[in-house]
Formats: C-alpha cells, sequence, structure tokens
C-alpha cells in the first residue's frame, strides 16, 4: 500500500521558530509575536487540521508534545521515525541538535498499546555523531508500491546514509538535487517533501528546482515509468507549501489529498481539477505552523504503516 489510514501527529507545547533550523531552512520567517502567543495559535491550527483528518475518518493518533525537553519542532514527527508495512521503524539523525530530543520511546509505547506491532527498529542515528544526517521521510519521498526512493540532496539528505537505507529497505534510490533561490543565489531545499509529493497515481511535483537536466529527466522517466501523472507546481507555489501534501485514506477507504490553505489557494483550477480525477482535496489552516516552523500540513504527519498486532 502507498497510503495508509493511521497518521501520528505531536501536539506542540513549545512551538516557536527554531533557530537552529532557521540556518539552512528558507521558509522560515521569524515574526515579532511572543513566543507564548505564537505556540497557542499553532495549537489552535493544529486542533483544527486535526478535527478535518478525523471528520473525513482519518485515524489520527495525538501524542502530546512534553515541556521538557524543548523541542520547538516537534509538530513535524515525519523527520525522525518512518514506520514500514513489515513491522519495522526507522529512527533518523537529525541536522538540528534540539531536535534530536524528539525521538521519544514511549511514542513507540503508545502505538502498541493501540494494537499496532513493531518487529524491529532499524536505528541510524549515530550518524549524527559523524554531522551526516537523513531526516526520514523529510528528505525521502518513498514509492512504497514500485519500492523506488527519491531523495534530493542537502545538509539534512546524505547520499551514503540514504543509499544504505535503500540497501536495507529494499528500495531503488532516485538521487538528485533540488534548489531554490534565495536572495539571487541558487540553494539547496532542506527536505524532499517539501518540492515533491508522491500519491497512488500522480505526483505533485516542482520540476523547475532541479537544475540539472540529466537528473530531471531520470525522475520524470522514474515517474512516468510507474504510472503517475506528474502535476507541476511552480517554485512560488512551492514556496505557499504546495509540495508539502500526503494522500491519506479516509474513512470507506476514500482516498484525499491532505495539504495547507495556502497551498491549496496557491493551486490553479486546472491543477485542483488534475488531482480531484484521483481523490478529493481537504485542507486547512496552518499559517503560524508554516511561517515559524517551515513545515506543512506532510511534514506534520508520520504515516503508520504497521501491522496490526495479532
Amino acid at each position: 500500500m502507498q497510503i495508509t489510514n493511521n497518521i501520528l501527529m505531536i501536539r506542540p507545547v513549545n512551538f516557536r521558530m527554531n533557530e537552529q533550523t532557521a540556518v539552512n531552512n528558507y521558509f522560515q520567517e521569524d515574526i515579532d509575536v511572543q513566543n507564548t502567543t505564537i505556540n497557542s495559535k499553532a495549537q489552535q491550527e493544529f486542533d483544527a487540521f486535526v478535527d478535518v483528518l478525523r471528520s473525513k475518518g482519518v485515524n489520527v493518533i495525538v501524542v502530546e508534545d512534553t515541556k521538557e525537553p524543548d523541542t520547538p519542532d516537534s509538530i513535524f514527527p515525519n523527520n525522525w521515525i518512518s514506520f514500514h508495512a513489515n513491522g519495522t521503524v526507522g529512527l533518523y539523525p537529525m541536522f538540528a541538535e534540539n531536535r534530536r530530543s524528539e525521538r521519544r520511546e514511549d511514542i513507540l509505547e503508545t502505538l502498541e498499546e493501540k494494537g499496532l506491532h513493531i518487529e524491529n527498529i532499524v536505528d541510524y542515528t549515530s550518524a549524527e555523531a559523524e554531522g551526516v544526517f537523513l531526516e526520514a521521510t523529510g528528505s525521502i519521498a518513498l514509492d512504497r508500491v514500485n519500492k523506488k526512493a527519491y531523495c534530493a540532496l542537502s545538509g539534512r539528505a546524505d547520499e551514503e546514509l540514504f543509499i544504505e537505507f535503500c540497501e536495507d529497505f529494499e528500495y531503488s534510490p532516485v538521487i538528485f538535487t533540488a534548489n531554490q533561490s534565495v536572495d539571487g543565489k541558487r540553494m539547496a531545499i532542506y527536505h524532499t517533501n517539501v518540492m515533491m509529493c508522491l500519491a497512488e497515481n500522480f505526483s505533485v511535483i516542482c520540476l523547475d528546482t532541479i537544475d540539472d537536466k540529466k537528473e530531471r529527466k531520470n525522475v520524470i522517466d522514474h515517474l512516468k515509468q510507474d504510472g503517475k501523472e506528474i502535476i507541476k507546481i511552480t517554485e512560488q507555489q512551492m514556496h505557499h507549501f504546495a509540495g508539502n501534501m500526503l494522500q491519506v485514506l479516509g474513512g470507506d477507504d476514500k482516498r484525499y489529498l491532505v495539504m495547507s490553505s495556502s497551498a491549496y489557494n496557491s493551486l490553479t483550477s486546472k491543477q485542483i481539477e488534475a488531482i480531484e480525477t484521483y481523490c478529493e482535496i481537504i485542507h486547512s489552516s496552518l499559517d503560524t505552523i508554516e511561517t515559524c516552523g517551515g513545515g506543512s500540513a506532510r511534514c506534520m504527519m508520520a504515516e503508520v504503516f504497521l501491522p496490526r498486532s495479532k
């Protein structure tokens, strides 16, 4: 299965702009508002988003963040963990030191209490000591059916470690570099999942970010080979988080593409029509989370593919 009905989300308690991630996440902005206000707005957006998902029959498992240690980005769990249908859990090395405390064993216990089975854990976190990072499904877009893994290399996505991941999980690597314009310079995009979304039958992707023509052609060829319609977005739309989407299963196995309202409002009617050929769109306002956190809807949802305990 490419998509799941089970989504893990972490409700924030100390959300704010994370100064440690801002060095290479050019989507973040510092706003002149007190952190307590920012956190309270983020909680409101989070709760409303969860309500929207649950109203469509998505099984959202919400875990509250803890006050200590200080983890301003805990709202983005898909960067430190991945869950797989064979019962394997992946744990990943994180670029920002204050994000490493987001990895909590009790979250795994919560999932097991809910009847999900963890067979084994593949732990890459020791790579942090060497300054090597790979931020889970932020850095890696997984085509779980065709066993391909797409990765835009950056300071948060190391090529060698990505290849090691592909060998461990039996995926074919599709490697490229994706850039965005920052003050007139082309700079690496921090996460693959802000420039591409892989759904069952289509991909929403900002091909303009792949400056190398051979790499761009390679990505296009892989997507076409697997029968995916390519829905192109512009770099400007990407800045509204139009690449940061996730297809999920709702009630009665109905398909939905989840995104923020900012992403939705940036799309053209033609793009919306192309997506709606395959599934209904659901969106929710995540303005504070996007502005201060530099991440959006997809980053907030860790897909749980674990099997049920027997």
